[in-house]
C-alpha cells in the first residue's frame, strides 16, 4: 500500500530533521577540532558569515536580493541577531572545555526556557503541569552539570547561558513572525553578528596552518546555515509536536562523534540528566499538541 500524501510529507519532515541534527553535530565537531588551533572569535565569525552567505545564495535571487533586509521591526531583528551571536559565542567557547554529549544535553534546556518565558513575554497561559515539567527539565540539567560535585565542569554553565540566549531569540522570532517575512528574519539572524565580528576578527586573526583547518573553517558556516534551512523545511511538512522528538537524536550523534573524534565517553550522569531533560521537553511538546 502506498503512503498517503500527508504521511509522505511528515516522513519527509522527519528525514530533514534528522539531516539537520547530523549537520549540527558535524559543525560542532569541527568547531571543537579547531578550538585548540584558532581563536574562538574567528570560529564564530566563520559560522555567522557562512550562514549569511548561504541565506543570500538561497533566498536572494527569488526575494529581491537586498530587499531581504527590509523590515518593519528593525530593533527586534537586531536584538534577535545579537542574542543568536551571544548564544553561539557561549556555546563555541564551552566546546573547548566540555565533551560534545554534555554540551548537547544541557543545550536541550532551550525549549524549557522558551516554555517558561512564554507566559511573561508572549502572554501565554502556563498551567501547573507545564511548570512541573519545566522544573523537572532543569533538575535534569543540574544532574548533568552537578554544580559543586567533584569533577564538575563549570564551563557547562556557558552552555546553559547559550540555551537561555537562544530561548529568548526564539521568543523574539515568534514576535516578528507575523510582521516580517521568514526570509528576512533568517537573514537578520546572521547579519548583525557578521557585521560586528567582521570589525573585530582582524585583531585576533590567525591564518590556519593546515589545509584541513582551512576546509573545516570554510564549511562551519555552511553546515550551520544548511542545518537551519533543513529545520525550516521540515516544519513546513510536519507539525512541531511530531518532529520535535527527533531533535534529540542529536545527543546520540554527539556522543558518537565525541567518542570517535576525541575519545570522550559520556558519564552515566550525562545520560540520566539528558533523559530527564528530554522527557520534560517531550511532555511540554505533547501538552502543546493537545492545546
Amino acid at each position: 500500500m502506498l503512503p498517503r500524501p500527508a504521511e509522505t510529507r511528515v516522513l519527509r519532515g522527519i528525514v530533514f530533521i534528522l539531516l539537520a541534527t547530523a549537520l549540527f553535530v558535524t559543525m560542532n565537531t569541527g568547531v571543537k577540532l579547531l578550538r585548540p588551533h584558532l581563536p574562538t572569535l574567528e570560529l564564530i565569525w566563520a559560522r555567522t558569515l557562512g550562514h549569511l552567505v548561504f541565506v543570500f545564495a538561497i533566498f536572494g535571487p527569488t526575494h529581491g536580493g537586498w530587499r531581504l533586509l527590509v523590515t518593519r521591526t528593525p530593533r527586534t531583528q537586531i536584538a534577535r541577531s545579537l542574542l543568536l551571536l551571544a548564544s553561539t559565542s557561549f556555546f563555541f567557547t564551552a566546546l573547548g572545555y566540555v565533551p560534545l554529549a554534555d554540551a548537547t544535553a544541557v543545550s536541550f534546556t532551550a525549549p524549557l526556557i522558551v516554555a517558561a518565558l512564554a507566559g511573561p513575554m508572549l502572554r501565554e497561559h502556563i498551567g501547573l503541569d507545564h511548570w512541573l515539567a519545566i522544573a523537572a527539565g532543569f533538575v535534569g540539567a543540574l544532574i548533568v552539570i552537578r554544580p559543586g560535585a567533584a569533577g564538575a565542569n563549570p564551563y557547562l554553565l556557558l552552555v546553559l547561558a547559550s540555551a537561555a540566549c537562544y530561548a529568548v531569540y526564539q521568543i523574539l522570532t515568534r514576535r516578528v513572525a507575523g510582521v516580517d517575512r521568514p526570509e528576512t528574519s533568517v537573514t537578520y539572524s546572521a547579519l548583525v553578528g557578521t557585521v560586528v565580528l567582521s570589525a573585530l576578527v582582524p585583531f585576533v586573526w590567525q591564518t590556519p596552518a593546515r589545509l584541513s583547518h582551512w576546509l573545516i573553517l570554510l564549511v562551519i558556516g555552511l553546515l550551520g546555515g544548511l542545518g537551519h534551512y533543513c529545520v525550516a523545511r521540515a516544519l513546513l511538512w510536519g507539525p512541531a509536536s511530531i518532529l520535535s522528538p527527533f531533535h534529540y537524536a542529536q545527543l546520540v550523534g554527539a556522543a558518537l562523534m565525541g567518542y570517535l573524534a576525541f575519545g570522550d565517553v559520556p558519564a552515566a550522569w550525562t545520560w540520566l540528566g539528558a533523559a530527564v531533560v528530554i522527557a520534560s521537553g517531550l511532555g511540554i511538546a505533547w501538552r502543546e499538541r493537545g492545546r
